[in-house]
């Protein structure tokens, strides 16, 4: 797949485009209370998505695709709908997490059905408060569209039996984005079992950003993941974390950089560590 927009849109770019209106923006907040506080105060004029509910198909049991599995087809394609996407529009994501939270989820969703014009705002949601985008807490609408035609991802997935062939294989590098305690057993704040799959490399996700919270250059992002994959081409780069939406930070970076954007292990930590499956755990380490 090709693309010509950038990613990554800075809030001096967002502004500028505000005169035109000729793009749909969406907040992409996850977490405790995250609609809510959209309700109280959002960039004006940005729809919702919810990640348990329009990002993914959460399921009873998450040993069975981990807990933010990729929803159907036919539900995306009415989350779009919804708000007016088509495959024309313009489409510019945020979250208050720096990309990481499900901004970058959507950015790659939208990417893999096809859709190249979308964008991850950076620095997120205070980045654009601060520079005085206006900010609203009225109900946003849309004008609802015919279904967008979604058929299949189209960027790279991986499953779990392709992880385990590629964790232990010289031509394959398998990249855990969680943090470094998470990644060593130290913590583990959401899954049940600290620690991570065995042959997997730890490369944050934080270390996509400068110390103010936006993603670091091109030039530098290209040179810090050309160096992690050293001989491995990107398609033989499994790339994942908890449940498959911080991965996608690093998918962004990467796409940002340059690098063709590697495979995504949707299921993740969530999905490996519910099954009878080898773990390096913080007692073997």
């Amino acid at each position: 797949m090709t693309n010509t927009l950038s990613p990554i849109i800075n809030p001096e770019e967002l502004i500028k485009l505000q005169e035109s209106s000729n793009f749909i923006l969406i907040d992409a907040r996850a977490g405790l209370n995250a609609e809510e506080n959209y309700k109280k105060e959002h960039l004006k004029g940005a729809g919702y998505v919810d990640l348990n509910k329009d990002l993914a198909t959460v399921e009873a049991d998450p040993a069975k695709g981990g807990r933010h599995p990729l929803p159907s087809f036919e539900k995306f394609s009415a989350v779009l709908s919804k708000f007016g996407i088509t495959p024309s529009s313009h489409v510019i994501v945020y979250d208050d997490k720096n990309g990481s939270n499900a901004a970058a989820r959507f950015w790659w969703m939208l990417r893999a059905i096809g859709h190249e014009k979308v964008q991850v705002l950076n620095g997120g949601l205070q980045a654009a408060v601060k520079i005085g985008f206006p900010v609203s807490s009225e109900t946003e609408h849309f004008e609802k569209t015919e279904k967008y035609p979604v058929q299949e991802w189209k960027l790279l997935l991986a499953d779990i039996e392709e992880v385990e062939k590629a964790r232990n294989s010289d031509n394959n590098i398998v990249i855990d984005v969680r943090d470094k305690n998470r990644f060593d057993g130290l913590t583990e704040p959401l899954d049940l079992i600290a620690g991570h799959i065995p042959g997997a490399i730890n490369v944050p996700f934080g270390e996509n950003l400068n110390e103010d919270g936006f993603y670091h250059s091109p030039e530098i992002l290209n040179k810090k993941y050309k160096e992690v994959l050293g001989d491995v081409k990107p398609e033989n780069t499994i790339v994942h974390c908890g449940s498959g939406v911080t991965a996608c930070h690093t998918l962004l970076a990467m796409d940002y950089a340059g690098i063709p954007i590697p495979k995504l292990y949707v299921a993740s930590w969530s999905e490996w560590s519910r099954n009878d499956r080898e773990m390096a755990l913080k007692e073997n380490k």
